[in-house]
C-alpha cells in the first residue's frame, strides 16, 4: 500500500512540474501555422502589449511561433511562425498595431518609416507562414517568403500575380516578399 501511495504521489509531482513548465498545457495554437518537420524544434513565444515577449518554450531550430488570436485586427484563429531572425521585424509591427488601430494610418506611419530607413528589415529568404480562419475549419495557410529590398528585375519574377504563378509583393521596398499561389 505504501508503495502505491508513493507511486502515486511521484505521479503528481511529476505532472505538476510538466504543468508549471507549459503555460495553457500545450502550444497547439501557436504551433498551427508550422511545418510538420519543424514544428518540434520550434521555439514558442507569447507577445506583449508592449512589443516584448515571454518565451513559454525554448527552440533547437530557427523557427518560433506564436499564437496571435485575440490581437487587434487578427482572425479568431490566428497563428504565425517565421525565423528567430524575424522577431525585431515582427515587434515592430506589433508596436505599430497596438499603437494605431486604423490600419490604413498605420500602414501610412510604417511607410514613413521606410522612407527615413527606419523600417527593419526581415531575414532575406525567411519564410512566415501563418493559419487564419473564423475557426478551426476554416483556417488556411499564407506562406511567404521575405526578400527586402527585391525588385522584378534583380530576381526575375512578376511584381504583380497576373501570370499566375510566384511573385513579388510590395517590390524594391524592406517590405518585399514572395507570394506564393495557392497558399
Amino acid at each position: 500500500m505504501k508503495r502505491v501511495i508513493l507511486v502515486g504521489t511521484g505521479v503528481l509531482a511529476l505532472a505538476a512540474g510538466v504543468f508549471a513548465q507549459t503555460p495553457a498545457g500545450n502550444f497547439d495554437a501557436a504551433l498551427a501555422a508550422a511545418p510538420a518537420q519543424l514544428r518540434d524544434g520550434a521555439m514558442v513565444i507569447k507577445w506583449k502589449a508592449d512589443g516584448s515577449y515571454d518565451t513559454l518554450r525554448p527552440g533547437t531550430n530557427r523557427l518560433v511561433c506564436y499564437d496571435q488570436s485575440g490581437d487587434a485586427g487578427e482572425q479568431p484563429v490566428s497563428s504565425q511562425c517565421t525565423s528567430v531572425g524575424n522577431l525585431d521585424r515582427v515587434k515592430q509591427n506589433k508596436v505599430y498595431e497596438a499603437k494605431i488601430a486604423d490600419r490604413t494610418a498605420r500602414e501610412a506611419a510604417l511607410t514613413e518609416l521606410e522612407k527615413g530607413g527606419q523600417r527593419v528589415k526581415p531575414e532575406f529568404g525567411s519564410v512566415f507562414y501563418t493559419r487564419q480562419g473564423k475557426d478551426a475549419a476554416t483556417t488556411r495557410l499564407h506562406v511567404t517568403i521575405a526578400v527586402p529590398g527585391a525588385t522584378a528585375a534583380s530576381l526575375g519574377l512578376p511584381d504583380n500575380n497576373k501570370m499566375g504563378g510566384a511573385w513579388i509583393m510590395n517590390a524594391g521596398t524592406s517590405t518585399a516578399h514572395i507570394m506564393t499561389p495557392g497558399s
